[in-house]
Formats: C-alpha cells, sequence, structure tokens
C-alpha cells in the first residue's frame, strides 16, 4: 500500500502541479519553496503542582519577500515540525492570493490545552513569546490565534512581547480583545469571508439556493454556520466527536445551547448521529471542512455529493483528491482563498494598531468583501484560462505575483546571469 504524504509532501505536490504548468524557472522554485528559517524551541512551564514540564514549539518563517511574515499558533498534541512547515508554506500563498503585504509563517506547541488550568495556559503563552521574542515584532513576523489558541491568549503574548520591549506593542499579534487594539469583526472574519467566496462562487453556478454539511463546530465552523442560518439549509454539523444530521435541516440556536450543556452536537434532539467521515458523503450542495487537514482524501474523494467544496480548514482536501473532485466537476474552493478571511482582517487590525485608529464594524466587513471578491474573480479567471482545478489555478495566480516581485527586487531575473566558460 502507498504510503500517505505528509502535510508538507502534500503542500509541495499543490505547488509542483501549478509550477509544472507555467514552466517556472528551477532557481526560483528552489527560492520559493524552502523556508527562510525554521526555529524550534523548548518551552519549560512551572506547573500547578510546582514541577516544571518542558513543552515542545516551533515557528517557520517560511518567505519574506511580500513583507513581514505573517500566521497563526496552535496548541495541539500532534503538532509537528512536518505540519508546521507546511502551514507556513501555505500561509505564504494565502497571504499572496489575498493581496496583503506579507509572507507566510506558522507556529505551534506540542500540548493539549485543555489539560492545563488557566494558570498553566498563560505560563505556556508567555513562555512561547519568550523563546521566540528576538525572531517576532510588527515588521518582523506577525503571530495570530489558530487551533486552540483564543483572543485570551493572544492578550497574553501581547503583554509579555511589551515587558521585553519596555513599552507596549499591541502590533506584534492579531485576534487580540478589541479593548487592547483587536479589530471589529476579527473573531468571525473566516467564516464571513468564506461566506463572501461562497456567494461568488454560487453566483458563477448560478445556485441560488444551497443544502450545507458542515465539519468542525469550534470558531470557524460556528461562526461560519452562524453567517449562513436562515439563509440556507444546514443539514449537518460536527465536532472532534462525532456529528448530528437531520434532512429538514438543524435549529443552529438549539445546537449551540445543546453543545454547552453536553460539550458536543451529538445526541442533540431530533437529529441523528453520524461520524465525521459519514458527514463528508452526504447528499448537499455545499460540503464545508472547517476542521483539521486531510478530511477530503483519494479514499473518500468520489463519495463526495457536493457541488461546492468550501475549505475552511487548513489542508482539508489533498492535492489528488482535488483532481478528483475537478474530474467528477465539483468545484473545491481551495484554503488558501476560502479561510483567507482570517488573515484579511487580521492585516486590517495590525494597519489600525500602526495609525492608532479603530474602523467601525462595517467598515471592516467592506473592506473584507472588497479584498475576497477580487480575489476569488482573479483566480476564477485564471481557472477558465488554464482549466485546472480552483486550488491549482491560486497557485499559478500566486507564484505568477511573486515572480513579479522577486525580479522588481532584483534576487532574481531569467537570463541576466550567464554562466563562466
Amino acid at each position: 500500500m502507498e504510503k500517505e504524504p505528509s502535510s508538507w509532501e502534500d503542500a509541495l505536490r499543490q505547488f509542483d502541479k501549478a509550477a509544472k504548468l507555467i514552466d517556472l524557472d528551477s532557481n526560483i522554485y528552489e527560492i520559493l519553496t524552502k523556508p527562510k528559517r525554521i526555529i524550534q524551541v523548548s518551552i519549560p512551564v512551572r506547573m500547578d503542582d510546582c514541577s516544571i514540564k518542558v513543552f515542545e514549539g516551533y515557528r517557520v518563517q517560511f518567505n519574506d519577500l511580500l513583507g513581514p511574515t505573517k500566521g497563526g499558533i496552535r496548541f495541539h498534541p500532534q503538532v509537528s515540525l512536518d505540519e508546521v512547515k507546511a502551514l507556513a508554506f501555505w500561509m505564504t500563498w494565502k497571504n499572496t492570493v489575498a493581496g496583503l503585504p506579507y509572507g507566510g509563517a506558522k507556529g505551534g506547541v506540542v500540548v493539549d490545552p485543555k489539560k492545563l488550568s488557566e494558570i498553566e495556559l498563560e505560563n505556556l503563552s508567555r513562555g512561547f513569546i519568550g523563546a521566540f521574542h528576538d525572531f517576532i515584532g510588527p515588521e518582523k513576523d506577525i503571530p495570530a490565534p489558530d487551533v486552540y489558541t483564543n483572543p485570551e491568549i493572544m492578550a497574553w503574548m501581547m503583554d509579555e512581547f511589551s515587558r521585553y520591549e519596555g513599552h507596549t506593542v499591541f502590533g506584534v499579534v492579531t485576534g487580540k480583545p478589541t479593548e487592547i487594539g483587536g479589530s471589529l469583526g476579527r473573531l468571525e472574519a473566516t467564516g464571513r469571508g468564506g461566506l463572501f467566496v461562497l456567494e461568488e462562487a454560487m453566483k458563477r453556478l448560478k445556485m441560488r439556493k444551497a443544502v450545507v454539511a458542515i465539519q468542525g463546530f469550534g470558531n470557524v465552523g460556528e461562526s461560519f454556520a452562524s453567517l449562513l442560518d436562515r439563509r440556507f439549509k444546514i443539514v449537518a454539523l460536527s465536532d472532534s466527536k462525532g456529528g448530528i444530521y437531520n434532512k429538514r435541516g438543524l435549529e443552529l440556536r438549539k445546537v449551540k445551547v445543546h453543545k454547552e450543556k453536553t460539550g458536543s452536537v451529538l445526541n442533540f434532539p431530533g437529529a441523528k448521529n453520524i461520524t465525521n467521515r459519514e458527514l463528508l458523503e452526504l447528499k448537499c450542495d455545499v460540503l464545508v471542512p472547517a476542521a483539521l487537514e486531510k478530511q477530503i482524501t483519494p479514499k473518500n474523494a468520489n463519495h463526495v455529493q457536493a457541488r461546492i467544496v468550501l475549505e475552511l480548514a487548513n489542508g482539508p482536501v489533498t492535492t489528488e483528491a482535488r483532481e478528483i473532485l475537478f474530474k467528477r466537476k465539483i468545484l473545491s474552493i481551495p484554503d488558501i482563498l476560502a479561510n483567507a478571511g482570517g488573515v484579511t482582517v487580521s492585516y486590517f487590525e495590525w494597519v489600525q494598531n500602526k495609525i492608532a485608529y479603530a474602523w467601525k464594524k462595517e467598515e471592516v466587513e467592506e473592506k473584507l468583501k472588497e479584498k475576497m471578491v477580487t480575489a476569488f474573480s482573479d483566480i476564477y479567471d485564471v481557472l477558465e484560462k488554464y482549466k485546472v482545478d480552483m486550488g491549482t489555478a491560486a497557485y499559478i495566480y500566486s507564484i505568477k505575483k511573486m515572480i513579479k516581485v522577486l525580479e522588481l527586487r532584483g534576487i532574481y531575473k531569467a537570463g541576466v546571469c550567464k554562466p563562466r566558460m
């Protein structure tokens, strides 16, 4: 049996496919596929019982050709360097697709945050900044929330960085509470950006209504579901423990109350319990993987019954699976476009911190819509020109932008250097 590709190997596969189609210069390929900096640290944390536990942490700053690197920090027991490198690579292209003046980065700590007390979690968050202080900053690398991190953790990190600097530095992280430099509209930004993209896709496919299934009911999945509520019919939802399905539709408000009481969406009255795998194969118009990577693979891609797959998670559809979906005429909107709303509003937050002025929520949403609609339109044009899946189109679009940056900065120009005889 063929070994399943790692996250990094799959990230390169998607890039390679686009690179071959545009006959990318091998020298530029080397520049764009090698991370600029990989940092691995040990973070000692004092636990509640006065013992010291050492946690392993990573930060990969992949590319800073367009500006300071930008990307989230995740706290998860399955974090690995391979995963963080792939995520930093994806962030590079996501920021390019969204038209942001950022390079790509990602960070992570190998930890199950659910097993930590609030004090232990704060100590770990501050320890992370202590370990990476010299490598981050508003003009260097700007972290943000990711899996199992949140505005409160960003507040601790901002405060710790400010202690090192000797003055308050709001712009060192984004995704902060609004009271300390956060932006209005940030919490639901990924979901709202996904909705703007979905609306554009539905226009192209001449779809007016949609039956939706959402895998993942965390920060992104829940906010996206809330934005869809009463506009489209949501028939399935899931969390890490499993999912629920009702073909007549789920009443979102009651599902939220049920999850708050029980800790899961499972056993919701009037709905059938299903597995996360079963959710991905339900008959629906729009399938939204909003949890973790590698959810749709060659093993189940032929069983997907949606017309649109909206990739709100990072890397939820593998390269080979995207090819299968494309051949089946299913539009898979890649993560580097579909979930770019979060980093786009993080950019708005960073700008607001720099000018010391806060925008109204309506302004933030209007600016976000403009960015997402423009990005979708540009990438869809590439899709139609090259007759490829939308993931490949997104890479072609962003690689071409990066080639121009390399040329303008004088880092590399094809044909300029002639080898000595």
